[in-house]
């Protein structure tokens, strides 16, 4: 089965469980507002909120990911649209009664209640960063009306960019024959081992966008300036101070980490102009050869064979893990093939409620497919690693959030290059190093890319073609030399939805971050696999409730200091060199 089934949190918007579930949320947000007024300043009802906040919790969260889900495949979906309208409003129904609790709880004494008490013990992570966030918290009458705006203001741009992109008609012409195609679809021939198609595919991408760049520039604009707005409101510095805040993350960590990709720039860039020799360009790679297939692994991949692939590799790593994988197949958690109003890429959401997760991706039969399958199978284990968490204790951080899904690809990758000739050896060991590529040096320019829009939207509205020159201006920093400045890609800011996420600016460095403490986790497991595989689980299970420098602690991991981020990129340099050594007299 291609679609994922839903079955398991509602068979459909008109079921009588979907229905119950709503009437049962009004009840709990009611249950929710009756605390208003009524806080013990002893602390002597905290049990019953916070049991009560679960309670809202796992409600939400069900309907929520049915809500979600159904309008990732089809963003016309009108119930998936509705309901997603309905569920914002009815949080900010509770915005009021959550401030005001939150205020309670800054004044209570926790460290003495978490000593008397067994479930404020377990939930202590979670009350004491209520209190380390008060001091961003604005008054409740304020928190209320930012949080009703917000579905008029930057949710709603965020929808229209969501909507724009995933309904595309993209023109093309292929072997001398007009059509028209979906955004991922064309995306998905920047693979192809065609060389006129890549580059006729991304001419017809950049002309596509042309059509719909000032509506999404105003899309843009929109969210970053509500968002500057609101950060500066609630007194933080800047929009990182608050991402990082909110990743659990020291400004520390994150010099460290772009620091460390900084100084290993050149070695890309040798990879990056190696591969444009072999594929006879001069002037560094064009941006349509990204990803352009090195090697001569033509094999492509049925779902059936992508999914065999996986189990086999998981299998060698851990019993546990191949078990998740098989769980996700034979329950039909994943929903594999593009479509027309399906959103492009891919990604996983944990649905702790029903303890499983749902994956959702593009599967062309590209080996590069099946990374992307492995890779989001690694977030449904984190997911399975946390699902007897109280959900209050389940909300890990973005940097974290990519630790089992970069291990699981290395986990893939390392072996499948154990069992490849030279010629499939050079194939994989390209693909492994376009990821990344695209983790360290493309996330980089991302992140320049959004710091500097942040900062020049204090003072004005950008234009499509003003972003356009900061997306260019961006990857140049990036990329340098490896790629040729006369083909770069100016509208990477309308590609990438994670610009588009009012709640979650600088969605880009945690990549960087996952892919590159993931290596560092592997090298741990390859010394001691019977001792690394329970600290492994462990450490996955504390990432809700841990910042993300104690997380790395349970590994016996420093992410400050740049060294650790030096060890893992050396690995990849490690790579690079050897991919070198490979293509040394190779004949295009």
């Amino acid at each position: 089965m291609n679609n994922w089934n839903l079955d398991k949190l509602y068979p459909s918007f008109e079921s009588e469980k979907f229905k119950a579930d709503l009437e049962k949320m009004d009840e709990v947000i009611e249950r929710l507002n009756d605390f208003k007024g009524q806080f013990d300043p002893n602390g002597g009802n905290l049990e019953n909120y916070l049991k009560t906040l679960i309670e809202y919790f796992v409600v939400n969260g069900t309907l929520g990911a049915f809500c979600s889900l159904s309008k990732a495949t089809d963003a016309t979906n009108k119930d998936a649209i509705k309901y997603l309208n309905t569920l914002s409003n009815k949080y900010s129904e509770i915005t009021e009664a959550v401030t005001l609790a939150n205020k309670w709880i800054t004044g209570l004494d926790i460290e003495k209640l978490a000593e008397e008490n067994e479930f404020y013990k377990e939930h202590y992570f979670f009350l004491k960063e209520i209190k380390e966030k008060d001091q961003y918290t604005l008054d409740e009458q304020t928190e209320l009306l930012l949080s009703k705006l917000d579905q008029t203001g930057a949710t709603a741009w965020s929808d229209l960019h969501g909507l724009l992109t995933s309904t595309l008609d993209v023109e093309i012409e292929l072997n001398g024959e007009k059509k028209v195609i979906t955004l991922p679809e064309v995306r998905n021939l920047a693979h192809d081992k065609d060389p006129n198609v890549r580059k006729t595919a991304f001419e017809a991408e950049i002309k596509a966008y042309e059509k719909i760049e000032k509506t999404i520039a105003y899309s843009l604009n929109s969210i970053k300036g509500q968002v500057n707005t609101i950060n500066e409101a609630r007194g933080y510095d800047s929009p990182i101070s608050k991402t990082l805040a909110d990743s659990r993350m020291s400004k520390e960590t994150l010099d460290a980490l772009l620091n460390g990709i900084r100084e290993y720039l050149p070695y890309f860039r040798k990879y990056l102009r190696r591969k444009a020799e072999m594929l006879g360009h001069e002037n560094g790679l064009p941006f349509y050869d990204l990803f352009a297939p090195i090697g001569s692994a033509d094999k492509v991949f049925t779902i059936e064979e992508a999914q065999d692939y996986v189990l086999k590799n998981f299998g060698s790593f851990s019993p546990k893990l191949r078990e998740v994988a098989e769980r996700a197949f034979n329950e039909n958690w994943i929903d594999y093939s593009p479509k027309k109003g399906k959103r492009g890429g891919a990604f996983c959401s944990n649905i702790q409620p029903i303890k499983q997760s749902r994956i959702m991706h593009n599967f062309t039969g590209s080996f590069s497919g099946v990374l992307t399958l492995a890779h989001e199978l690694g977030h449904a284990y984190h997911g399975d690693c946390i699902f007897d968490e109280s959900i209050l204790n389940t909300r890990y951080t973005m940097p974290v959030a990519e630790t089992a899904s970069i291990l699981c690809e290395t986990i893939v990758m390392k072996n499948a290059l154990i069992d490849a000739a030279n010629e499939e050896k050079t194939f994989l060991l390209e693909s492994s190093l376009q990821d990344i590529t695209q983790v360290a040096v493309d996330i980089l320019s991302r992140y320049i890319f959004e710091e500097t829009v942040f900062d020049k939207r204090k003072d004005s509205i950008l234009s499509p073609e003003e972003l356009k020159e900061i997306m260019i201006e961006a990857q140049k920093e990036s990329y340098g030399d490896g790629l040729d400045e006369d083909t770069l890609h100016p509208y990477m800011w309308i590609n990438k939805g994670h610009y588009y996420i009012p709640s979650l600016s600088f969605y880009n460095f945690p990549y960087a971050f996952g892919a590159l403490f993931g290596r560092g986790l592997y090298s741990q497991y390859l010394l001691n696999k019977e001792e690394f595989l329970p600290k492994y689980d462990n450490l996955l299970k504390e990432t809700g409730k841990k910042s993300v420098e104690d997380v790395a602690r349970l590994a016996d991991i420093d992410v400050t200091d740049i060294s650790f981020w030096r060890s893992s990129l050396d690995q990849v340099k490690e790579d690079i060199e050897l991919f070198l050594e490979l293509t040394e007299n190779y004949e295009k």
